[in-house]
């Protein structure tokens, strides 16, 4: 986000990403940047909770665990991650659109 802001800032432009309620959106270290990112123009909004039907990436989930990762048995977190990496890749080939992965930094230093 803080590229989404720093960009958004340079652009001289508004801009307004929609979330849903997952808890890496609302944590407090990410609570404490939202009134620095609205001053560089990025407003975050977020989803009424529950409301899967309002969120198209629920749809995404459904079909990623049904397509690319039924079925599978992982030794650890690290391999479900890589998994949904490379079924996120694999959905954006197949329905022939971009994927990007973002990596959150965490600067927690206890």
């Amino acid at each position: 986000m803080e590229e989404e802001a720093a960009d958004t800032q340079k652009m001289g432009r508004i801009r307004v990403i929609v979330q849903d309620n997952g808890p890496i959106h609302r944590c407090r270290e990410v609570q404490q940047l939202w009134s620095k990112w609205e001053q560089m123009g990025l407003y975050i909004f977020f989803l009424t909770k529950y409301c899967s039907e309002m969120n198209p990436i629920e749809l995404e989930w459904q079909h990623l665990k049904k397509d690319e990762l039924a079925g599978k048995i992982f030794d650890d977190e690290l391999e479900l991650a890589y998994a949904v990496i490379d079924g996120v890749q694999a959905r954006g080939e197949k329905g022939k659109y971009s994927t990007q992965r973002v990596k959150f930094n965490s600067n927690n230093s206890g």
